[in-house]
């Protein structure tokens, strides 16, 4: 049978689909409606759930809120008052006493025992490749990221494209996938093209989302990678 993975903070299943591809059966849970969701879902609060599930989940995964992390967040009509559910989520993680993976953004207070970005997996789109840096602490040893290339990218060298575009000359596709802003357009300043909802999907692996949900989900190579680590933790918990 394929242990099964209680996956918290769920949203649209792209970590979810990782951890399936890996061999686990998976259960979501989220405090607001999936209905895109590609397995078994509850809806309900993450904490009060995990700290009330019985022992019929092998592992855990944890994707708490980041845009208290987010860099994003420093923008001038940018909220603050996100609430930090990283921090009461980890004891009880442990506390399950099941191998478990916690999932956010970079500057997140959390442990790095990986550090995942789509230039690793040769994620992208066309000529343009996903830059989507996302951290996770395990309950586990990190091994060496073996058959992982490194990123292959320098700091700021795929984000943007910069310089002015010319009237009448082609727009250059920016060489990073966003898929934060509005998909398509262009961008006259920077003389950029901006890709389409199709091309963002393509570059995640991700085909069953909207773009609201796109942009807080994670490529499931990210997790299918992991999820291979985290099954071998789930089978020496068992011996």
């Amino acid at each position: 049978m394929r242990p099964r993975l209680l996956d918290l903070f769920c949203k649209a299943g792209g970590a979810a689909v990782g951890y399936w591809r890996a061999g686990f059966d998976v259960v979501g849970v989220d405090i607001e409606p999936q209905p895109h969701y590609p397995f078994a879902f509850w809806q309900g609060d993450a904490l009060e759930v995990l700290a009330n599930v019985e022992r019929q989940f092998s592992a855990i995964h944890a994707s708490p809120p980041c845009q208290a992390f987010s860099a994003l967040r420093s923008l001038g009509n940018a909220r603050k008052d996100h609430v930090d559910l990283l921090t009461p989520i980890r004891p009880l993680l442990k506390a399950s006493r099941l191998p478990f993976v916690i999932e956010n953004v970079p500057g997140a207070p959390m442990r790095q025992d990986f550090v995942l970005c789509g230039t690793q997996f040769g994620l992208g789109a066309g000529e343009s490749v996903l830059r989507r840096h996302r951290w996770f602490e395990t309950s586990f040893a990190p091994p060496a990221l073996v058959g992982l290339q490194p990123c292959a990218h320098t700091p700021g060298a795929t984000v943007m494209v910069y310089g002015h575009g010319t009237p009448g000359h082609l727009y250059r596709m920016a060489r990073s996938v966003n898929v934060y802003r509005q998909p398509g357009g262009t961008s006259t300043r920077d003389g950029l093209a901006f890709h389409s909802q199709a091309e963002r999907c393509e570059a995640m692996g991700i085909g069953w989302m909207n773009r609201g949900e796109l942009s807080q989900a994670i490529p499931p190579a990210y997790t299918e990678y992991l999820g291979h680590h985290l099954m071998r933790a789930v089978r020496e918990a068992r011996a």
